[in-house]
């Protein structure tokens, strides 16, 4: 029986955002019900709170998820998987094995679950340039490629932007001959899967 992909974790997506929001309602009712005069404690109990969950929002899901890369990398180079080539994007983790044709994976929202998938179980592959607008208004702010495996869409993004660049920009390009090449690979592995 093939193991379905799961790119989020709800449990842990969940306890991401409420956890911060707990500690700041916690901070508040603290603050309420022994410092409802003011003070240093008033000041400690509203603001610390706060402060904690900000850098945990900012940083806290990122290192959590750098450290099980790293994890799943030592894990890879001792079952003899060879990673002929590797995307960090951005929430998503992709390797690539072209000998064993074998792709590995990893997502933001579910960090302590890797997935190494044969290759063969790759349904399409495809770049999206993300184009949009007409005339001087044409233009880009995501570059991806995209593949399905098992029935599941995954996105990853080679370029992204706040800021609508122009097709022929060199963020564009770069973004799409990344994409570009990371769908050859995904092509190439597919081929020397010994399971479809």
């Amino acid at each position: 029986m093939k193991e379905k992909i799961v790119k989020t974790n709800i449990i842990y997506a969940l306890l991401y955002i409420l956890v911060p929001v707990l500690l700041c309602a916690l901070g508040l009712l603290i603050t309420y019900f022994f410092f409802h005069d003011g003070g240093s404690g008033a000041v400690i109990f509203t603001m610390g709170p706060f402060l904690i969950s900000a850098i945990w929002l900012i940083f806290g899901g990122g290192s959590i998820f750098k450290q099980e890369i790293k994890k799943f990398e030592a894990k890879l180079a001792s079952d003899g998987f060879k990673r002929n080539q590797t995307f960090y994007g951005k929430g998503k983790y992709v390797a690539i094995d072209l000998e064993k044709g074998e792709i590995a994976l990893l997502f933001f929202w579910n960090p302590f679950k890797a997935y190494i998938i044969p290759a063969g179980h790759i349904e399409n592959a495809w770049v999206s340039d993300g184009r949009s607008g007409s005339g001087i208004m044409e233009g880009s702010q995501r570059v991806s490629f995209f593949f399905i495996v098992d029935g599941i869409k995954i996105r990853v993004d080679t370029f992204t932007s706040n800021q609508r660049q122009r097709m022929d920009s060199d963020y564009i390009l770069t973004g799409i001959s990344k994409a570009d090449m990371m769908v050859k690979m995904l092509a190439q592995a597919r081929a020397n899967s010994k399971e479809v």
